[in-house]
Parts: structure tokens; C-alpha cells; sequence
């Protein structure tokens, strides 16, 4: 299924460009490389393009700005690949949008192995059934991947979504930090990871992200989500 996926390629080094573009295409995917953030601007926008990987230090626009410009219109998955580490990087990066941060130290097989995780969490098979999960001014479409504030569909990245949606289809559990790094972040992380994720969700679904009426934190321990479903089942 690799074959149908086009990932972008954004870094200035060609080297790495050219490592991870052997890699990804061994592994089935198709590749589109760029090494400035003006290009990969024009390829994103003539091009099906899948998935990002996303280089931070380039010429020109950085990579932060980079993925800010792409989420004003699209929730493609963006994995940013970085020779930084530092902790106010990654936040940065994960606020923006990213969907994940990976330090260049890591092998190519494991970048390929990230790239692989986020678009199985982004193109999971939609339901047969459409089923909606109704929470008032809050409501998703599960079969169609939407989510809506009274009744506006709201853009969300899609580890964004995949997480909604886990709170939403079990209220009042209380997930810990430890979990949602586990199922979203294969263990890679800590809990600035899932806050800062939280954060971003809560800015675009809560009417003040201050004071949260559907994500709550659970203080020393994680988040859950608060009310109860009105969940209407019809037929596609």
C-alpha cells in the first residue's frame, strides 16, 4: 500500500536528502525532494503529496515557518527531521502543527518506520456505517474524519483527530501520559510531548482553552475528556 503514498523530502543537505529518499523508496514509497522551502512549496501545491519530512535550518523560510504556511491550509501529516534536540525545539515544532520530531541521530530505518506510523494513524479505514459522537456545540463524524464546532468543520492534523477521537469515544476515562505516548508516540517522548498536542486541540475545539470544558487535565496523572455521547448510527 506504500506505492500510493508521496512523501516530501525538505532539506537543504543533499546527503540526507538522498539517504532518505534510497530508503523510502526501497521501502514502496514514492518520493518528491526539494531543498529549499520555496520548492517544496510549489511541489506541495502541484503534487499529491502525503506526508512531509521537514528539515527546521534552511535558506530563506525555515522549516517552522514552512509548516505554519502549510497548516493555514492542509492537515497533511508533517514529521520534522532535525539536528537539534532541544526540548524548545520540539515544542516549537509540535505546536506549529508537526505531527512528530525526530532528531537526525536517529537511522534512516526508524525515520522510515515514523514516516510509516503517522500516515497508518492519518488513512485509517473509515467505517462502513456512518456514526456520529454528538457532544453539543462539539460533534465528529467518524466515518469521514470531521470534526465541528456548531456545526463548522474545524481543521485538525491527523494525530489531532486520532486523539479527539480516543477521548471522544471514551468519556470520563482517564488516559495517562504514559498511554497516549505509547499509542500515538510509539514511547518516544515525554509529557511535554502530549501537553503541548493537548494544547493545540484545546485551542481549536474549547470556547476558552483556559478554563476546558471537554479536555480536562487529571493533575499529576493525564487528561479526559468530560460528558456524555448522544452517538447516532445511519448508513452511508
Amino acid at each position: 500500500m506504500n506505492q500510493l503514498h508521496t512523501v516530501l523530502v525538505v532539506d537543504d543537505d543533499k546527503s540526507i536528502v538522498e539517504l532518505m529518499k534510497d530508503f523510502l523508496e526501497n521501502d514502496g514509497f514514492h518520493v518528491k525532494t526539494a531543498y529549499e522551502t520555496n520548492q517544496a512549496l510549489e511541489m506541495f501545491h502541484t503534487s499529491k503529496i502525503h506526508c512531509i519530512l521537514l528539515d527546521i535550518m534552511m535558506p530563506g523560510q525555515n522549516g517552522f515557518e514552512f509548516c505554519r504556511n502549510i497548516r493555514e491550509k492542509s492537515n497533511v501529516p508533517i514529521l520534522f527531521l532535525s539536528a537539534r534536540s532541544d526540548d524548545v525545539d520540539k515544542i516549537r515544532g509540535l505546536a506549529l502543527g508537526g505531527d512528530d520530531y525526530i532528531v537526525k541521530t536517529a537511522s534512516p530505518g526508524e525515520i522510515v518506520a515514523r514516516v510509516k506510523a503517522v500516515l497508518r494513524r492519518s488513512n485509517s479505514q473509515q467505517e462502513s456505517n456512518r456514526r456520529i459522537l454528538d457532544y453539543g456545540r462539539l460533534s465528529l463524524d467518524l466515518s469521514t474524519r470531521e470534526v465541528f464546532i456548531n456545526g463548522e468543520n474545524i481543521l485538525l492534523t491527523p494525530k489531532e483527530y486520532e486523539l479527539m477521537r480516543l477521548f471522544a469515544e471514551h468519556p470520563k476515562y482517564v488516559f495517562s501520559y504514559e498511554q497516549l505516548l505509547e499509542k500515538f508516540w510509539d514511547g518516544v517522548g515525554d509529557k511535554h510531548t502530549v501537553r503541548v498536542h493537548l494544547s493545540r486541540l484545546r485551542e481549536k475545539i474549547e470556547s476558552d482553552p483556559n478554563h476546558p470544558q471537554y479536555l480536562i487535565n487529571v493533575w499529576g496523572i493525564g487528561y479526559r475528556f468530560t460528558g456524555e455521547a448522544n452517538e447516532n448510527n445511519s448508513h452511508s
